[in-house]
């Protein structure tokens, strides 16, 4: 391998980083309210609203069911509005955290569901305020789930994130398009592909780590 293909590895290593940490950021700053939003709007919530459910439903559906490279393109015009171009890591984050804020939401929104109602109707029994609920409740006993959830989608995303390298965003999978399948070169492929491996498992086994610890203080 040379130099510049290292530096360039190091470079896209970097970028790949970048993209998915930033979009993890704003995925679960939005979908974990998204997914409060969900489940106290819904029919029984605490916050029972069930046009505005309806609506954020049906939102959120219809960005989940549409391929990310689909998405990926029809977001080029406000990827283009929001950072000015439409390549480069910044401009991957868009389509990347759009992508990810309703799959994080509805995950979240399983954990939410399954929380004890009567741990719920207790609360509401000793006089707590809604708000109260949802910060002292329902968040503290779907944590784990949550933190699984988010981990879940941070995986999803790192293979996202390969795939808009392939249409300029750079990244890992910029690196494999560039040097691995339009130089044919084998070594590079294979380098990328562990290194993807590499990312998702440590992912994983940090993600796994935190759950058994919130689960173990439950």
């Amino acid at each position: 391998m040379s130099d510049l293909w290292l530096s360039e590895l190091v470079g896209a290593i970097r970028d790949t980083l970048v993209m998915v940490g930033v979009s993890a950021v704003i995925a679960a700053l939005v979908g974990i309210p998204l997914a409060l939003v969900l489940v106290t709007t819904t029919r029984g919530g605490i916050f029972e609203k069930r046009a505005v459910n309806s609506t954020l439903g049906a939102l959120v559906n219809a960005f989940r069911s549409t391929p990310f490279i689909i998405l990926l393109v029809a977001l080029l015009p406000l990827t283009r509005f929001l950072i000015g171009t439409t390549i480069g890591v910044w401009a991957a984050v868009v389509p990347l955290s759009i992508a990810a804020i309703p799959f994080l939401a509805r995950v979240a929104e399983v954990s939410l569901r399954e929380v004890d109602r009567g741990l719920i109707e207790a609360a509401q029994a000793m006089g707590a305020q809604r708000r109260h609920i949802v910060w002292h409740v329902l968040l503290p006993e779907a944590l784990p789930g949550i933190v699984g959830g988010f981990t879940i989608t941070v995986v999803a995303m790192i293979g996202s994130s390969a795939m808009a390298g392939a249409v300029g965003a750079g990244g890992l999978g910029d690196l494999a398009i560039r040097y691995g399948y339009q130089r044919f070169d084998t070594t590079v492929m294979v380098t990328v592909i562990v290194l993807l491996i590499a990312i998702v498992t440590t992912v994983q086994l940090v993600g796994d780590r935190f759950v058994r610890r919130l689960a173990q203080r439950a």
